[in-house]
């Protein structure tokens, strides 16, 4: 993945709780209960993050989430129809998200974790197939993994050093 350093300060981030787990520790005087938190947040114009926070009571995990989200920020390409530049499969584990280019009018087509990554991203129009695995968190972590290697064409123009009128 490729991690640009993002200035948040002038960002308006939302966050979405994608799950919530209890973790319980056997010790010997009884059971102690924590929480997982999988937080992802994003400013609905192109930047998405995803972090985890863990903490014994459920609020403080959520925070302690969205501080980790906001430090794993990417930047994302959003084209003129609020879609993907182009198809493509992320993959984060076992997890395998595939991300396919959709029309105007189309709206979101995803899957619950799948689907807070791009709303909170900014996509308009995308179709998403989830594959192999479903665990929550490395749904969100392939999801993001696929948005972050788009490129544009202006980007893949410059690679092979050509202008964007040649790649058609």
């Amino acid at each position: 993945m490729k991690r640009t350093v993002i200035d948040t300060s002038q960002l308006e981030l939302e966050d979405k709780v994608v799950s919530i787990k209890r973790v319980t520790k056997v010790v010997k005087g009884g059971r102690n209960f924590r929480f997982t938190a999988l937080v992802v947040v994003g400013d609905r114009n192109g930047h998405v993050g995803a972090g985890l926070g863990k903490a014994s009571e459920i609020p403080e995990a959520i925070r302690k989430g969205k501080e980790d989200a906001i430090k794993k920020l990417v930047s994302l390409p959003i084209d003129e129809n609020g879609s993907v530049p182009h198809d493509f499969i992320g993959k984060f584990g076992s997890a395998t998200v595939l991300l396919k280019r959709s029309p105007e009018g189309t709206g979101v087509i995803a899957g619950g974790p799948a689907r807070n990554v791009l709303e909170l991203a900014g996509y308009k129009n995308i179709r998403t197939k989830s594959l192999g695995s479903n665990n929550k968190q490395n749904v969100v972590l392939a999801t993001i993994d696929g948005l972050s290697q788009l490129k544009t064409p202006e980007e893949v123009a410059k690679l092979r050093g050509i202008s964007v009128d040649q790649l058609k």
